[in-house]
C-alpha cells in the first residue's frame, strides 16, 4: 500500500476512534468504523467469473441494502463468462478499468503471475487491520498457501482444500439405459458409456467440455494449462514438456477418437461454457472438480440428478490452494472499504448466502434453520458457490446431512500434498519467452486438448512452435528455481 493510503488508513481510523468516543453510545463495531465516519456511500465494484445470470442486478440491489447498513458500501457485480475471464480481466487491468474486487485463480486470470505483475494491492497491511475476523474464520493452509513472495494478494474462498477430479454423469440417462459406472476411472473406461449415448440420444452431447478442458493426467502443473509440470510421484524433482509424456500422449489420442466418434461437440475448441447443457440437460458426461456431498449440490443447482465417480486422488495443489480468490484491485479507489467488505462476505452467514443464492422467497426457501432448497427462479440466479467466498458459511442442501463442513474438515485433512506444493514460479527473467509461450497456447492448446485435431499430424508440430516460442529456456528458468527451493526448503 502506498504511503499516502497508509496515511490515509490512519487519518481515518483515528478519526472514526474520536468520533466513537463522542458518541457515548453502544452502537456495533461496524457502525463505528462506516456510518459513524461521515462519509458518503462506498460503492464497490466486483468482478467475478461465470456465465453472467440474468437476476444478478436484482441481488446486488438486495445485498446492497444489507451492506450499506453493516459497512456503509454498496455492489456492483459485473460477471465475466468462463471461457473470456482471463482475456477479459488482463484487458481490464491493462487499460484501468474501474474495479474493486477481482477474482482470481490459478486456473482463471492467473492469481500468482497477476499479483507479481502489480495487478492486485498487497494486503499485508489492510488485513489484520480491517480483516480480523476473516483470519480466524479462514483454513490458515489456504492464507499461507496464497502468499506470493511472502505477501497475501488476496482473499482464498475457505472450501475443500485438496483437488480431486471426478467424472460427472447425468443420472437420469444412466437409468434409463442402466449404465453401470462402478468401473469407470480412467479415459478410456468411459467409451462402452459414450457409444450407447451416442446411439441412442442424438440430441445429447456424449461428453460434454468447453475450451478449458484439459485431460488430467498425474503431473502437477508449475503454470496452470502450460506444458511444463512434475509427475505427482516423482523423486528426482524434474520438471517436463508434458506434451511429451506417455500419458499425456495416450490421454490425446484418446480423447482424438471419441471426437471423431462424435462424442465430442464439434464445437468444443471454442466453446466459453457449457451451461446451456446443463441448463437444458442435454449432456451425459462431463469431468469436474469435487468436494464432498458435491452431487447433492450440482442436483440441487440443476434441478435434476447428477452423479459422480473419481477419477483422480485428492491432492492438495497450488491449483486448488489457490483455485479462488478474491483480490482488490491495485487500482481500487477503496481498498480499505473493498477489505471490509471481503471480510464481512467470509464471516456473515447472511451475506453470504444472499450473494451465493439470491433472494429468498425468490430464489430459495429456507426448509430449517440450516436447510434451503431451491425456487423454480434459482434458474436466474445459478451462481458458482466455489468462486464468491466461504462456502462453509452456506445452507445446506435439502439432502444434505448435517455434518457436511464437518466431512468438508474430514476430506481437507486427508489430502496428499503435491511435491511442489507452495513453489511459486518468478517468470521475470524469461517474461518476453513465457508471453511468446502463451500466444503458442492460445494458438493450439484447446484444439489439441479437446481432441479437435489430429495428434499424429499436429503433436510434434505443435511442440515445435513451443520450443521455438522459448519454452524450453522458461523451463530451464523453471528448473533452476525448483532446485532452489528444494534446497532451501529441503
Amino acid at each position: 500500500m502506498s504511503k499516502s493510503k497508509k496515511r490515509y488508513s490512519l487519518v481515518l481510523s483515528l478519526l472514526m476512534a474520536f468520533m466513537f468516543v463522542l458518541s457515548a453510545c453502544g452502537g456495533s463495531k461496524e457502525a463505528s468504523e462506516s456510518a459513524g465516519t461521515g462519509n458518503d456511500t462506498v460503492q464497490l465494484i466486483w468482478y467475478t467469473i461465470g456465465t453472467p445470470q440474468k437476476d444478478v442486478d436484482k441481488v446486488m440491489e438486495e445485498v446492497s441494502k444489507y451492506t450499506k447498513e453493516k459497512i456503509n458500501a454498496t455492489v456492483t457485480m459485473k460477471m465475466v463468462d468462463w471461457g473470456d475471464y482471463s482475456q477479459k480481466m488482463q484487458v481490464n487491468v491493462a487499460s484501468g478499468e474501474p474495479m474493486d474486487i477481482i477474482f482470481t485463480s490459478a486456473g482463471g486470470f492467473d492469481y500468482v503471475q497477476n499479483a507479481r505483475k502489480g495487478a492486485f494491492l498487497e494486503l499485508d497491511e489492510l488485513l489484520p487491520q480491517y480483516g480480523q475476523d476473516l483470519i480466524k474464520t479462514i483454513n490458515p493452509a489456504f492464507l499461507s498457501g496464497s502468499r506470493v513472495d511472502g505477501h497475501n494478494y488476496g482473499i482464498p474462498a475457505n472450501k475443500e482444500l485438496p483437488q480431486q477430479e471426478v467424472w460427472r454423469f447425468n443420472k437420469t440417462l444412466l437409468d434409463k439405459y442402466k449404465l453401470d459406472t462402478s468401473g469407470v476411472r480412467t479415459l478410456d473406461s468411459l467409451e462402452p458409456l459414450l457409444k450407447t449415448i451416442k446411439e441412442n440420444e442424438p440430441s445429447v452431447t456424449p461428453f460434454a467440455m468447453d475450451k478449458n478442458y484439459v485431460p488430467y493426467v498425474p503431473y502437477d502443473y508449475v503454470i496452470q494449462n502450460l506444458p511444463m509440470a512434475v509427475k505427482l510421484d516423482t523423486t528426482d524433482f524434474k520438471i517436463v514438456n508434458i506434451l511429451e509424456t506417455p500419458e499425456m500422449k495416450e490421454a490425446l489420442t484418446t480423447m482424438n477418437k471419441y471426437y471423431k466418434a462424435g462424442y465430442i461437440s464439434s464445437e468444443a475448441a471454442t466453446t466459453g461454457s457449457t451451461n446451456d447443457l446443463t441448463t437444458s440437460g442435454n449432456w451425459f458426461l462431463d469431468r469436474a472438480q469435487t468436494q464432498p456431498l458435491a452431487d447433492n449440490q450440482w442436483s440441487a443447482s440443476y434441478g435434476y440428478p447428477v452423479v459422480s465417480t473419481p477419477a483422480s486422488d485428492a491432492i492438495i495443489t497450488n491449483t486448488s490452494v489457490q483455485g479462488s480468490i478474491m483480490a482488490i484491485s491495485a487500482n481500487s479507489e477503496y481498498p480499505e472499504k473493498a477489505m471490509e467488505f471481503l471480510n464481512l462476505l467470509n464471516t456473515d452467514p447472511v451475506l453470504r448466502n444472499m450473494v451465493d443464492s439470491g433472494i429468498e422467497g425468490t430464489h430459495y426457501k429456507k426448509v430449517n434453520d440450516t436447510h434451503m432448497e431451491n425456487l423454480p427462479e434459482s434458474k436466474n440466479y445459478d451462481m458458482p458457490s466455489y468462486s464468491l467466498g466461504n462456502n462453509m458459511l452456506l445452507y445446506l442442501n435439502s439432502n444434505d446431512p448435517d455434518n457436511k463442513w464437518e466431512e468438508f474438515k474430514k476430506f481437507n485433512a486427508e489430502g496428499v500434498d503435491s511435491p511442489i506444493l507452495s513453489f511459486n514460479f518468478d517468470a521475470s527473467k524469461v517474461s518476453a519467452e513465457l508471453t511468446a509461450v502463451q500466444n503458442v497456447k492460445e494458438q493450439y492448446w484447446a484444439a489439441l486438448m479437446t481432441g479437435t485435431i489430429d495428434l499424429a499430424t499436429n503433436l510434434d508440430q505443435v511442440i515445435e512452435k513451443f520450443n521455438q516460442a522459448g519454452l524450453e529456456k522458461v523451463m530451464a528458468e523453471a528448473q533452476s528455481q525448483l532446485d532452489a527451493w528444494r534446497a532451501e526448503n529441503k
